[in-house]
């Protein structure tokens, strides 16, 4: 059984499809690459999946259990986590504090627990350190552990915005174009990233424009035009379908 089923799944605005009856499986402890053209429904599908729209037909399921037009913060707490294309990170607050609030989403002790110190509250404040540390080590970010995010250079931001998703303790991450505005050595570093995580367990969705990130990162591709799947396959196939060539990647290369 997949770890995600997209069935049907359907949304207009205004009276246009920006999606149109898609059907895709995302598998547990895959990175899939959700590709396509400016309006091509990209995102659109990212926020049905995510909660933040609501499909008008079709059916999203998670570990067997339907979470179609779920409200985004209980799909979250089920384990389906997203980031954004811009970056939303708490620029007043240091990296340290932007990742320990995503490890408050999880925390385990109550108000009152808090409030009078008792022994499972040092507990979780150890645990929410503990954890802090290792996602800043793991995604390379210990030596800006104190910078404010709003200082931090657009490299350094977008690496920031993976690591409060991956705070939250997810199953399964939707990543936005998380590339975007990064040089050629930041997207390397970034898409290795994304193969450790696949590789500590969370399996990956990911929506990106830069064709070669995807082609040798992502293990199968899904292709979307108009709102329409084209494609699902291993990323050699996809390089040679030429109804993908025609509508996407040809036009890239003119």
């Amino acid at each position: 059984m997949a770890l995600l089923e997209v069935r049907g799944l359907t949304k207009y605005f205004g009276g246009l499809a920006a999606v149109s009856e898609l059907d895709f499986d995302v598998n547990q402890g895959e990175i899939l690459g959700l590709i396509g053209s400016n309006g091509a429904g990209k995102t659109t599908a990212f926020n049905l999946i995510s909660g933040f729209y609501r499909p008008n037909k079709g059916k999203i399921i998670f570990k067997g259990h339907s979470i179609t037009g779920l409200r985004p913060y209980k799909i979250a707490a089920l384990g389906v986590v997203r980031t954004f294309q811009q970056t939303a990170l708490l620029n007043d607050q240091t990296v340290s504090q932007n990742i320990a609030m995503g490890l408050h989403l999880d925390q385990k002790t109550g108000f009152f627990a808090s409030l009078f110190n008792t022994h499972s509250a040092r507990r979780e404040r150890e645990r929410i350190q503990q954890r802090t540390t290792e996602i800043l080590e793991f995604m390379g970010l210990a030596e800006v552990k104190d910078e404010l995010a709003t200082n931090l250079p657009h490299g350094f931001q977008r690496l920031l915005g993976v690591s409060m998703a991956l705070a939250t303790n997810p199953e399964l991450i939707l990543l936005d174009e998380p590339v975007t505005g990064m040089n050629a050595e930041e997207t390397m570093t970034m898409m290795s990233l994304v193969r450790d995580i696949r590789q500590q367990g969370v399996t990956v969705l990911l929506v990106e424009h830069d064709m070669s990130a995807v082609m040798n990162t992502c293990d199968r591709i899904v292709v979307l035009s108009f709102g329409r799947k084209i494609a699902d396959d291993v990323p050699e196939r996809i390089r040679e379908n030429n109804e993908v060539i025609e509508s996407y990647l040809g036009s890239e290369e003119k």
